[in-house]
């Protein structure tokens, strides 16, 4: 059974941090793009960014929405089969529903319809 575990959620205040993880099982990692997604009340589900999988190419593929480029890395690392979201500078508007996502692919797409399995979420709150 494949399943993408987020966590690493909470309430911050503007300007602060968090780091959220996605810790996969049951599939093989490295043949997957992952994908965090996120889902504001009221709002539809959009790409917030995504990377390749580890295909051992030197040449990475990431993607940034616009809205959090500059304050989001995303980064993955094999041996713990987990992709991490590094949320820096967080703002009110990035409050949201936060999933990751797996799709079985070289390059991650920025649409959800792409992506084959998904994670439960984790919720970011940021308020002051």
């Amino acid at each position: 059974e494949v399943q993408l575990q987020a966590s690493g959620g909470g309430l911050v205040q503007p300007g602060e941090s968090l780091t959220l993880s996605c810790t996969a099982s049951g599939l093989t990692f490295d043949e997957y793009a992952i994908g965090w997604f996120r889902q504001a009340p009221g709002k539809e589900r959009e790409g917030v960014a995504g990377i390749n999988r580890d295909d051992g190419s030197k040449y990475g593929s990431t993607f940034y929405a616009d809205s959090v480029k500059g304050r989001f890395t995303i980064s993955r690392d094999s041996a713990k089969t987990t992709v991490f979201l590094q949320m820096n500078n967080l703002e009110p508007e990035d409050s949201a529903i936060y999933y990751c996502a797996a799709h079985r692919a070289a390059i991650p797409r920025t649409h959800s319809s792409f992506y084959d399995y998904w994670g439960q979420g984790t919720l970011v709150t940021v308020s002051s």
